[in-house]
């Protein structure tokens, strides 16, 4: 299996989804020392944290676009490089406003990332094995999201939390290369794939073919899935910023050890995403329906989200082993929803799926930005650690609901304009 083209292009792209996680909440870590050092208030760090996500909004799109018109080598190459230099310049960061510039151009950079990649997938996976295969990628994500409160601090301590964003920046400057040498938008290009291997992908459907987007009827197909990810995104983007202070001011523990206790909740989510991606494939390839594999298993898993999540509401004392299992079991099955999410996309639009994967990601992305500054903002009017999860969980209520109105079995490329198209089924 690992002699295979296709498996390495995977583990190049989970490379990738490890390396822009760990540069997007790596300041949650770092916030620790340059919040008191230019002096900022738990609103201005959460308005840090989230201005990565505004570009990374306006982007989804028009990236997911960029993905599909110029291919996924050459746009990820420019993204990586993009990113690595925002990286870079966190480190020379003076203040606030040059803090937030660099989230911007953070932003900017991996804003076409997980759509031109969703795209990538759609050519060098098998249909059958796509909800696997985004399990897998943001899997690796979580394992960005893991190590990074541990790494950050270790560099921190090891140089300062300068140091810290010059390393990263320059990994990711690595993998910008790597990416750019190896990968080839069609797979049958790559001279180290057998003709056997290429035989199980589908038809290469390329940038060459320029296939208008058909873009009143993609907006209206992919809205709803928009939605239900802006509430998976709100109760992610909650954790990836705030959970490492959680534990250090609401426990009152040290650096080291709230990093530690931070990075066991993001493991719960790797195995989260793993388990996601196998378990919707395994739905779809037993019952052959899209709405069990997809629907049914968002739905539970959210509503799974909101169950676990209730002690850190219902009791007071709960210490820091009690919290740390809540916060685990909900990240867990938070997670469980992104094999099947991802792969919505390409189940309605396979020809068009990083535009369409751009336009859910801009549901996680507008949770991006509100859902950091509205935590920070209860935690400094009412000084309660726990509050926030008040309005994380209505949204998990929310989303339980809306994953029924998502209609992946009807692919929109054998959708009439005016009529639905009959159900689709898998074997």
């Amino acid at each position: 299996m690992f002699r295979r083209v296709t498996t390495k292009v995977l583990v190049l792209l989970s490379v990738m989804y490890c390396i822009t996680y760990v540069d997007r909440v790596n300041v949650s870590t770092a916030a620790a020392q340059f919040g008191p050092e230019f002096g900022l208030s738990h609103t201005q760090i959460g308005f840090v944290f989230s201005a990565f996500a505004y570009p990374y909004l306006v982007i989804q799109i028009f990236g997911g676009w960029l993905g599909d018109r110029f291919g996924p080598r050459r746009t990820l190459t420019v993204c990586a490089v993009a990113w690595a230099g925002a990286t870079i310049l966190t480190g020379f960061a003076s203040g606030i406003v040059s803090l937030v510039l660099a989230r911007l151009l953070l932003g900017l950079g991996e804003g076409a990332t997980f759509p031109t990649a969703t795209r990538a997938m759609s050519n060098w996976m098998v249909p059958e094995r796509r909800g696997s295969a985004q399990g897998i990628t943001h899997a690796a994500s979580r394992i960005g999201n893991a190590v990074a409160p541990p790494l950050v601090t270790w560099l921190m301590i090891a140089t300062n939390w300068r140091g810290s964003f010059f390393v990263v920046g320059a990994i990711s400057m690595i993998w910008a290369i790597v990416w750019g040498w190896y990968f080839r938008d069609d797979p049958r290009e790559h001279r180290g794939i057998s003709n056997a291997e290429a035989d199980t992908l589908p038809v290469y459907s390329g940038a060459r073919e320029r296939t208008p987007v058909p873009w009143g009827r993609l907006l209206r197909r992919m809205l709803p899935v928009t939605v239900v990810y802006f509430c998976y995104g709100w109760v992610l983007w909650m954790f990836l910023t705030w959970i490492p202070q959680y534990f250090q001011q609401s426990h009152h523990m040290n650096l080291g050890k709230s990093a530690w206790f931070a990075a066991s909740v993001f493991f719960a989510g790797v195995v989260g995403d793993w388990l996601g991606g196998e378990l919707t494939d395994y739905l779809l390839k037993r019952t052959g329906s899209l709405r069990i594999a997809r629907n049914v298993m968002v739905a539970v898993c959210m509503m799974l989200t909101f169950v676990s999540l209730l002690p850190i509401l219902l009791i007071p004392d709960i210490g820091v082993p009690g919290a740390a299992l809540a916060l685990s079991a909900g990240f867990f099955f938070n997670e469980m929803t992104i094999g099947p999410m991802w792969a919505v996309p390409m189940d309605i639009a396979p020809k068009h799926s990083g535009t369409a994967a751009g336009i859910m990601n801009m549901g996680s992305a507008g949770a991006a930005i509100v859902s950091p500054v509205i935590g920070g903002l209860i935690i400094d009017r009412t000084g309660n650690w726990s509050l926030p999860f008040v309005v994380l969980m209505a949204l998990m209520a929310i989303g339980t609901v809306l994953a029924f109105v998502m209609r992946p079995e009807r692919p929109l490329d054998v959708e009439p304009a005016s009529a639905q198209a009959p159900r689709a089924r898998y074997g």
